[in-house]
């Protein structure tokens, strides 16, 4: 049965999955979502009213959520590199990580894109604020927890450093990172120079217009 993701190749939850999928080799059907795809469109809806991307199809399972995808390969499609450490204590560092950039980088970096997306009577000045202290914050931690690491849960590549490698690139468009943080620097140019995530940019190159604060010209 051919898994079958549906997802945009600019949506950088969808580059997390995209990311984990690559490491391993692992095969899928793209099922592109846009308006120039309007019943892949429909299948995706009926498959999740929320509609937020991207979802994974396994014959009749549908997994949501890009985190869940991520260990639901690890269990049914394993491949050469393992995203999830068996150990139990490792593998609960790993998921602190991938929460840690869910919750403390993306969630704050797409708070200031969708504002930016809005018309100006319905924008949040203070929201965005808020949204560029914790980043601050965020890197400021990162910085000292990257001082001894070159991945984020330790010395192999995993489920967290999946979600970073999109978040961090995004993040840095939107709210520069300080050069003071010289870790989170070079955390972010190695994530770029990892195949499975440099293949995802590639992808993504045609769609950085897009970006409604502008996508700088580097990366």
């Amino acid at each position: 049965m051919t898994l079958k993701l549906y997802a945009h190749p600019f949506s950088s939850y969808c580059q997390k999955v995209l990311t984990a999928l690559y490491e391993n080799g692992t095969p899928f059907e793209w099922c592109t979502l846009g308006p120039d795809n309007p019943a892949i469109m429909a299948e995706f809806s009926a498959l999740w009213p929320h509609k937020r991307m991207p979802i994974l199809r396994d014959g009749e399972q549908c997994i949501k959520e890009a985190s869940i995808i991520i260990e639901y390969l690890a269990q049914h499609y394993p491949g050469p590199v393992s995203l999830l450490p068996a150990d139990p204590r490792d593998a609960l560092q790993v998921r602190f990580m991938d929460r840690f950039f869910d919750n403390y980088v993306s969630t704050p970096q797409q708070k200031i894109v969708f504002d930016a997306l809005r018309t100006e009577g319905e924008r949040d000045a203070r929201g965005v604020a808020d949204a560029r202290t914790m980043l601050e914050t965020s890197y400021a931690w990162l910085d000292q927890t990257m001082a001894d690491r070159e991945w984020a849960a330790g010395e192999r590549f995993s489920l967290a450093d999946c979600g970073a490698a999109p978040f961090l690139f995004y993040a840095d468009w939107t709210h520069r990172i300080d050069p003071s943080f010289k870790h989170v620097i070079a955390y972010r140019q190695r994530l770029l120079a990892r195949p499975s995530f440099a293949r995802a940019v590639d992808e993504a190159r045609p769609f950085r217009p897009w970006f409604p604060l502008g996508a700088p010209d580097r990366d």
